[in-house]
């Protein structure tokens, strides 16, 4: 692997509790490089087709039902990554992660009127 491959990989594994945009920071990469790496990475991870000893490196999927649900990972990127990439204000974040959501928590109708919501509240706040 390429050496900034693995240093992303390796930043990963020492600390999963980061997201890509604190990642890209901390090591001072693009957003995006981080973002295809992780998401190459976990691809690779879930066909198995990486070499035994690449497992131990690989960036840990948490179950923690309040810091990581599996619903966040859909996709292969937290939500919350996207809307800090966009600098999106509350309004419109909620309104994305509700969106982006509505499929994976049980609820779909009722998560999309929720976007809908804060979406007319920004629509409100326009002069």
């Amino acid at each position: 692997m390429k050496r900034k491959t693995l240093e992303i990989l390796n930043h990963f594994a020492k600390l999963p509790e980061k997201t890509i945009s604190e990642v890209a920071k901390d090591l001072g990469y693009p957003y995006q490089t981080v973002y295809m790496v992780k998401r190459n990475h976990m691809q690779k991870t879930e066909e198995k087709q990486i070499e035994p000893k690449l497992i131990l490196e690989s960036v840990p999927v948490k179950t923690d039902l309040v810091n990581n649900p599996v619903h966040y990972l859909v996709g292969g990127i937290e939500v919350i990554d996207f809307i800090e990439a966009k600098q999106l204000n509350y309004n419109l974040g909620n309104a994305v992660k509700y969106i982006a959501r509505a499929d994976h928590k049980g609820n779909r109708k009722q998560d999309i009127e929720k976007a809908i919501w804060y979406l007319k509240r920004e629509i409100s706040r326009i002069p």
